[in-house]
């Protein structure tokens, strides 16, 4: 009796070590005042990049959301096909991903996603994949 509780709690060790490594919270707050995007894991501030939000016109929402769904590469049916490199998609249609307008970073120029540096897409992606989109948020704010 006792080796079947023995190999019950080695088994459990086997199979929680990694849940927990992959438990790790990762959140993308956007400032849409600075337009700038602060990553944190577990609290701690990974990187702080330059966004472009919703230009005139067009709107961002505001609020805390989870990720999801996630695609390398999305073209967007609305804005005749754009591409949306390293999309995590939060809210209906609204995504943070990667743009060609790296020059307008900084300042509100989008229809309404979050928009990053390709390479910054990338590695958001990346580390979103690593956590889970269930334990990636993303908080936007005035």
């Amino acid at each position: 009796m006792k080796s079947i509780y023995v190999a019950f709690f080695a088994a459990l060790l086997i199979f929680v070590s990694p849940l927990s490594a992959s438990a790790a919270r990762l959140v993308a707050q956007i400032d849409i005042s600075q337009q700038r995007m602060t990553v944190l894991k577990n609290g701690r501030v990974l990187s702080r990049w330059k966004v472009s939000t919703a230009r005139r016109g067009y709107y961002t929402p505001r609020g805390t959301y989870s990720a999801k769904r996630m695609h390398r590469q999305w073209y967007s049916r609305k804005y005749d096909m754009s591409p949306m490199p390293y999309s995590i998609f939060f809210h209906g249609g609204y995504a943070i991903h990667g743009t060609g307008a790296v020059r307008s970073l900084g300042r509100p120029a989008s229809h309404g996603c979050v928009r990053l540096h390709p390479n910054h897409a990338a590695q958001l992606f990346k580390w979103t994949r690593q956590v889970g989109m269930g334990n990636m948020r993303v908080v936007i704010k005035n």
